[in-house]
């Protein structure tokens, strides 16, 4: 069974719902037969390239008092889930060299060294500071989930996937893709936004006819 999630590493709701995710796909005993795709989304495809904090960012949009509270809530419903969010440390910048990374561990590593890659960069962005659009650190984190180290540097120095993560970001939006996550299941079945494990359990059984 193949399941495709839309989501953006920016996302703190996308980095709750893949956790969601790997722990219903566990509840529901589904692991050997399943594969999480993820499919790039960008909330803000054209965010600066040069890294911020994140903190500061989100003042911008919301303002102080708005920001502080969305952060607060969001880093309390984190630990209740067992994710940790280090707001204090997360740095802003634009997703798209990431969403490159994800698309080269899926081509030519498959969906769960993916998985892992994805995983491995919401921990990068939202618990450790760390800018996702370094290249450096990107191959760092790409290794870690197996992928070949001189590989991944070579990518990322050139433009490879370039067209084809765009492509895939242009073809969500007309698909009428807004809100992320967003699983989308080979049964038809969707869940959109924030949810819970128990209801991507449900999910999981229905769409493998469990």
């Amino acid at each position: 069974m193949k399941v495709k999630i839309y989501s953006d590493i920016a996302c703190p709701w996308c980095r709750l719902g893949t956790h969601q995710f790997h722990r219903a796909v566990a509840a529901a005993g589904a692991e050997p037969d399943l594969e999480l795709v993820h499919s790039p989304y960008q909330l803000i495809p054209d965010a600066p390239e040069e890294p911020r904090r994140l903190m500061d960012a989100v003042a911008e949009m919301f303002g102080p008092e708005q920001a502080e509270a969305m952060l607060t809530g969001m880093t309390r419903l984190g630990a209740e889930e067992g994710i940790e969010y280090r707001f204090d440390r997360a740095i802003a910048v634009n997703t798209f060299t990431a969403h490159r990374l994800l698309w080269l561990a899926l081509r030519e590593h498959g969906a769960k060294v993916q998985a892992a890659l994805a995983t491995a960069l919401f921990d990068a962005y939202f618990r450790d500071g760390v800018n996702v659009a370094d290249h450096t650190r990107l191959a760092e984190l790409a290794e870690r989930a197996g992928l070949d180290g001189g590989r991944v540097r070579d990518f990322l120095a050139s433009g490879e996937g370039g067209a084809e993560v765009r492509e895939q970001v242009a073809a969500a939006r007309r698909e009428g893709v807004t809100t992320v996550p967003r699983f989308v299941f080979e049964n038809g079945a969707l869940i959109v936004g924030a949810t819970s494990t128990e209801a991507l359990v449900d999910a999981l059984r229905q769409a493998g006819g469990r």
